[in-house]
């Protein structure tokens, strides 16, 4: 049961930051992205109008954070040093930064941007107006292909969000509201997550649960991203259905198309042509293959069905620390890459999730599927077929 990034983790993404250090002219790599900073240190902390900034040297690591980070990130054993500034804007977070580096004799950094991200009202100067800067994407990159770890994070999400999919088809009936219904399944679940992990849980949310699991119903599933809409379900009515858990900061996809009592001839139509889309992408997934390949196989049985109007978008994208990750399977994405670059990796983790979207109805799985030396393992596991997908209301 993997419930924590390991130690040892931290440490080989630091020697491989190290040895593109080495071979960079830069004196530091430097991040100001949060998800980049908890993937190298592990010190989690929401992005706002406080920049924080992480140098790595060859033989140091040090953070600039506000003032009100400070108690949070000094007990981080993988940063050698925090440096602070009261607060934004009467403080100075980017001289802060600079003078933290200057103190490391850092004229040249490699970095993820020309200063802090413009968030939430942040308007700063740009790092390159004291130091010399070479923009690098070398975090987004090793975050592409997952270690034996952290696919085991990702596998453990999706044994929470499992169990938070079977609370959302539990409580569903007929009158129910489904934010209420999406409310209560992910506060079960995060309660059995929580009872049954208790000091093994990584703490990553604030106020709300580590497992989330809802949907969206009736005319709103017509919309790849609709929201819950303020009105009871009705028999027949369909739902597009999410769920995940945050497993030290890592997630899955699992997500169905759901009936409630009972479905239409033409929503059995659809749903088969996009269980059937769905098959076909994970069939066609396995190291080697052409990242494209998977949704053009996609692209091609839709226009065999004469239904390319109802599809909205690419097949699905790889996932981990964000919902949503790069490669992304998507019939352009060679257009931009070139190489190895262009082909499924072990350690890559894809949602696999072709939709099709009338006026009416929306009808989309999503499977989070491994990719590993010889093929694939699926994370998730609720049942796909259209039968065990009605829910008694």
């Amino acid at each position: 049961m993997a419930t924590r990034v390991p130690p040892e983790e931290f440490r080989a993404r630091l020697a491989e930051i190290r040895g593109r250090l080495s071979e960079a002219e830069a004196d530091a790599a430097v991040w100001f992205n949060a998800t980049s900073i908890e993937y190298v240190t592990g010190f989690h902390h929401i992005q706002t109008e406080r920049p924080v900034c992480l140098a790595v040297t060859p033989d140091r690591v040090e953070i600039t954070v506000p003032r009100l980070e400070v108690e949070r990130v000094e007990p981080n054993p993988r940063i050698d040093a925090v440096h602070h500034y009261f607060d934004y804007p009467g403080g100075k977070p980017i001289e802060t930064a600079v003078g933290m580096l200057r103190e490391l004799d850092v004229d040249h950094v490699a970095a993820d941007s020309d200063g802090a991200p413009g968030v939430m009202g942040y308007e700063g100067p740009a790092l390159s107006e004291f130091l010399e800067v070479d923009t690098q994407e070398w975090i987004p990159r090793m975050r592409w292909e997952k270690t034996d770890a952290e696919v085991d994070l990702v596998r453990e999400s999706a044994k929470w969000a499992n169990l938070g999919h079977r609370y959302l088809a539990e409580y569903t009936e007929v009158g129910a509201h489904p934010a209420t219904v999406s409310q209560r399944a992910s506060m079960d679940a995060s309660r059995a997550m929580l009872d049954t992990l208790g000091e093994r849980y990584a703490v990553r949310v604030r106020g709300s649960g580590p497992v989330h699991a809802g949907y969206i119903s009736g005319e709103e599933t017509a919309l790849p991203h609709g929201h819950t809409p303020n009105e009871r379900l009705s028999r027949g009515d369909v739902l597009i259905t999410g769920a995940s858990a945050n497993v030290d900061g890592y997630h899955s996809e699992l997500e169905r198309t759901m009936f409630v009592g009972d479905y239409t001839e033409e929503d059995a139509h659809y749903f088969e042509l996009m269980l059937e889309a769905q098959t076909i992408a994970i069939e066609a997934l396995s190291p080697g293959v052409p990242v494209e390949y998977v949704d053009r196989q996609v692209w091609e049985y839709f226009e065999e069905q004469g239904v390319t109007e109802l599809a909205q978008h690419h097949v699905g994208h790889n996932i981990g620390m964000e919902g949503h990750e790069p490669p992304y399977l998507d019939r352009g994405w060679s257009e931009r890459y070139e190489g190895s670059a262009t082909e499924l990796a072990p350690g890559q983790i894809y949602t696999i999730e072709p939709g099709l979207y009338t006026d009416d109805a929306g009808y989309r799985h999503s499977d989070t599927i491994a990719i590993t030396e010889s093929g694939t393992e699926w994370l998730t596991y609720y049942p796909r077929d259209l039968e065990s997908n009605v829910i008694d209301g």
